[in-house]
C-alpha cells in the first residue's frame, strides 16, 4: 500500500509538471519552465520512494530520491519565482546548479546499510560535504527566493502567492515525515504538490475567467 501511495504521488505531480510545459508552449513563460522541472524533480522523488517501499532501499534509489527532493525542488521553485519577478539571470544559475546536483548525486560516495523498506536518513548516508552541505544551500536560497518573491507581490497575486507558500510549507513539513515512514509522507508530497501547482496556475485562471466575463457583458 505504501508503495501505490508514493507512486500516486509521483503521478499526480508529473501529471501537474506535464501542464505547465503545455502551457508554457500556449504561453511561453521561463518561470512555468522552472516550476514544471520543480515538480517534475518531485515527481522523480516520489517515484524513488515508491521503488524504495516496493523493492527496498537501493543507492540507486536514494541517489533519485535525493537528487529530486533533496537538491533541485526547492531550488528550481525558487528560480520560478525569481524569474516570475524579472531576473532573467536565474535561469543560468539555475541550469548551472542542477547540473552540479546531479553531478554531485551520482558520484557521491553513500555510506551506512540502504536496505529495508524505511526511507533512509540523509545523516545516516551521507557525510555533510558535498552532498548535505549543498541541499541545505540549495533548500535554504529556494525557500526563501519563493518566500521573498511571495510577499514582495503579495497584493498583485494574493491567491497564487498564498497556495505557493502553503505549498512549499506543507513539502517543508513532508520532509520531517520520513520517520514516520513512506504511507505518511506520500500523501503528504501529493498536498504539497496540489498546492503548487495551483499557486502557479490560478491567478493566471482568474484572470481568463475575468476577461470572459467581461466579454460577456452587453456595451
Amino acid at each position: 500500500m505504501d508503495a501505490v501511495l508514493a507512486l500516486a504521488a509521483a503521478l499526480l505531480a508529473l501529471r501537474l509538471s506535464g501542464d505547465l510545459v503545455r502551457r508554457h508552449r500556449q504561453r511561453p513563460s521561463a518561470a512555468h519552465v522552472a516550476w514544471a522541472a520543480a515538480l517534475a524533480s518531485y515527481a522523480a522523488a516520489a517515484a524513488a520512494l515508491a521503488w524504495g517501499a516496493a523493492a527496498g532501499w537501493s543507492s540507486p534509489a536514494f541517489r533519485v530520491y535525493y537528487l529530486g527532493g533533496a537538491l533541485l525542488t526547492a531550488a528550481l521553485l525558487g528560480a520560478g519565482s525569481l524569474l516570475l519577478s524579472g531576473r532573467r539571470w536565474a535561469a543560468p544559475l539555475a541550469l548551472a546548479y542542477a547540473g552540479l546536483a546531479a553531478g554531485v548525486a551520482i558520484s557521491v560516495q553513500l555510506d551506512g546499510d540502504l536496505t529495508g523498506t524505511s526511507v533512509p536518513e540523509a545523516q545516516d548516508v551521507l557525510e555533510l560535504w558535498p552532498a548535505r552541505a549543498l541541499a541545505i544551500a540549495g533548500n535554504s536560497l529556494g525557500t526563501f527566493a519563493v518566500a521573498a518573491v511571495a510577499i514582495a507581490s503579495l497584493r498583485r497575486r494574493p491567491l497564487g502567492n498564498a497556495l505557493i507558500l502553503a505549498g512549499v510549507g506543507v513539502a517543508a513539513l513532508g520532509s520531517g515525515l520520513g520517520g514516520l515512514g513512506v504511507g505518511a509522507l506520500a500523501p503528504v508530497l501529493a498536498l504539497a504538490a496540489l498546492l503548487l501547482y495551483a499557486g502557479f496556475v490560478a491567478p493566471a485562471r482568474l484572470a481568463d475567467v475575468r476577461l470572459t466575463r467581461s466579454a460577456r457583458r452587453p456595451p
